[in-house]
């Protein structure tokens, strides 16, 4: 693999592993409500957005007690106060893989779906805003992926072709706005990121510490 112009990393489950922080605080939500919610369906809505998992428990349920905003902002509530009061768990490999690409001299991009707020939050308590020359949120959008955008915008900013960049994913949604960018696209195989159709990236690796060694850096 011809070694690229820069590399656009996703955040959830390829430098945060999110999936279990999120999955125990839905959990925590459905109880603070009284809704019911058999834990082992999370899986089915990995990926997708607080406002479909709560909003069909809350119709399947009729809460006409509740409103979806309440519940959505409780969780984001929650989430926030794990992210500030707890250790925030790293994929293995994903801090040296910044490093060692930061090292040899390749600009790096964070894309992330993630709020702003959250982005910000893994950043400085990870130290990483030195290695990233842009960060941008889908919060700051008005799409994010599967939508290109997040990618195009990351690319120009850094003052690259999309064409000449990697863009390091581990969900399908994001390899689709990668590949639509028109990005070669690694996804990474996360276990925590549930059953994710990856079949449309370039390369699939098992280990962030494969990366490196795609583009000849040892």
């Amino acid at each position: 693999m011809q070694r690229p112009d820069a590399f656009l990393f996703d955040m959830d489950g390829v430098i945060l592993d999110s999936e279990p922080i999120h999955s125990r605080v839905k959990m925590d939500t459905f109880h603070h409500f009284g809704l019911t919610f058999d834990e082992n369906r999370l899986v089915h809505y990995m990926g997708r957005t607080s406002e479909v998992i709560f909003g069909e428990a809350i119709e399947a349920q009729h809460r006409t007690d509740l409103t979806l905003k309440e519940v959505v902002d409780y969780k984001h509530d929650r989430y926030l106060e794990v992210l500030h009061s707890g250790v925030i768990d790293t994929v293995p490999g994903s801090l040296e893989l910044i490093r060692t690409l930061h090292e040899a001299g390749i600009p790096l991009a964070l894309a992330t779906s993630s709020w702003e707020v959250v982005m910000n939050i893994v950043l400085d308590r990870l130290d990483l805003r030195p290695f990233f020359t842009s960060v941008l949120s889908g919060s700051q959008l008005p799409e994010s992926k599967p939508n290109p955008a997040i990618y195009t915008i990351s690319a120009d900013r850094l003052g690259v072709k999309p064409e000449r960049c990697i863009v390091v994913e581990d969900a399908e949604t994001g390899i689709l706005a990668a590949k639509r960018a028109g990005a070669f696209c690694v996804a990474f195989r996360n276990p925590h990121s549930g059953a994710q159709d990856l079949s449309l990236a370039d390369t699939v690796v098992d280990d962030l510490a494969e990366i490196p060694k795609l583009i000849g850096i040892r």
